[in-house]
């Protein structure tokens, strides 16, 4: 197998963790591959986009989520390190409203499987990061929601020692108790 994958704190969530292979020359390891994927996590998503971000130190984006063209998404750091966060907002799940975070990073090359009905965030930690997703549905404009990064409702702990930077939109993103929900 190219990973081995754990649960997050909250199940649903999974981390993968590559097998690398290191040398004098380098490292190599297989960042993805549909038939590996699908047998150690059981996802039978497929991943219809990729996208690629770039962000400063103190950039906190997020918590968003499409509630109609819902996303699974497939994320990891290529530069840098993050504080990536997923929370639950499916109503008739156990852990409804809870979150669970992991660093990824270029150095611990892992990644993180958000399945649908879940909001999804990050806050950069080192001076630049390159983040990469997967998605399993096409972003939708309309159907875009936001979820407050600071909801003291969810109380995520995000070990700040600073304000965040953040968009004007996730600035004015709802509360759970306001959003809409899956």
């Amino acid at each position: 197998m190219p990973y081995t994958v754990e649960p997050a704190s909250v199940p649903d969530v999974l981390i993968l963790r590559p097998r690398v292979f290191e040398d004098a020359r380098g490292f190599f390891f297989e960042s993805f591959n549909a038939r590996d994927f699908r047998k150690v996590t059981g996802v039978t998503d497929e991943f219809v986009q990729d996208n690629h971000s770039r962000s400063v130190k103190g950039v906190l984006r997020g918590l968003h989520y499409q509630i109609r063209h819902a996303q699974g998404k497939l994320v990891r750091v290529v530069q840098g390190e993050v504080f990536d966060v997923a929370v639950d907002l499916r109503r008739s799940s156990p852990t409804f409203g809870k979150w669970t975070g992991v660093r990824l990073s270029a150095a611990n090359k892992a990644q993180l499987w958000i399945p649908t009905g879940f909001a999804h965030g990050f806050l950069v930690l080192s001076e630049t990061a390159e983040f990469l997703y997967k998605t399993t549905d096409f972003w939708s404009p309309e159907d875009e929601r936001c979820l407050r990064w600071d909801d003291p409702t969810i109380d995520i702990d995000w070990s700040l020692d600073s304000k965040p930077i953040v968009t004007e939109k996730d600035a004015r993103g709802s509360l759970i108790d306001m959003c809409d929900l899956f």
